[in-house]
């Protein structure tokens, strides 16, 4: 069941818990978009240098410390919106990356495709009107990986095998 409960475990444990479950998007025309996720990474809170949170409170990250469920969105190069949910219990800054979804690979794409922008950062993913997450009970295979994109990161932060993929 997801719940607020499902949402406060930890970041390597809610990535892999993620996995198989159904984004759904509704439109402003009332139409849904439904794709499975496929890829997401955990960010583990400020001792992880590749986490947002690693450099303290901005304006930008101090949605890492609320409470689990709410949806963390920032840009990424000035011109991809990435999806995060973030995990754990408020004030414990921690999130996971929504990588990739079915048909959709790489996170920018997927919050295109999605209509998904900054307007949604700070929401709750529990209550939110456009953006929500269904289990429909897939059983799922899952690998691990090397996240993406954090050449930034202290050496062991870019070697640990936080991304989850579907197999």
């Amino acid at each position: 069941m997801i719940d607020r409960e499902f949402f406060r475990q930890d970041a390597l444990t809610l990535a892999p818990a993620l996995l198989g479950k159904l984004l759904v998007r509704r439109l402003h025309d009332g139409s849904e978009i439904r794709l499975r996720i496929t890829e997401t990474e955990a960010y583990c809170g400020v001792d992880d240098t590749a986490c947002h949170a690693h450099k303290g409170k901005t304006g930008r990250s101090e949605i890492l410390w609320h409470d689990g469920g709410t949806i963390y969105v920032y840009i990424c190069y000035g011109m991809h919106n990435l999806l995060n949910i973030v995990s754990g219990l408020e004030g414990d800054p921690q999130a996971v990356l929504i990588r990739c979804c079915e048909g959709y690979e790489g996170p920018g794409k997927l919050t295109k495709a999605l209509c998904v922008d900054r307007s949604f950062n700070g929401g709750d993913i529990l209550a939110c009107d456009g953006l929500r997450l269904e289990d429909d009970g897939a059983q799922v295979n899952i690998t691990l990986d090397k996240r993406v994109g954090i050449a930034y990161a202290d050496e062991a932060d870019r070697e640990a095998l936080w991304r989850f993929k579907l197999t």
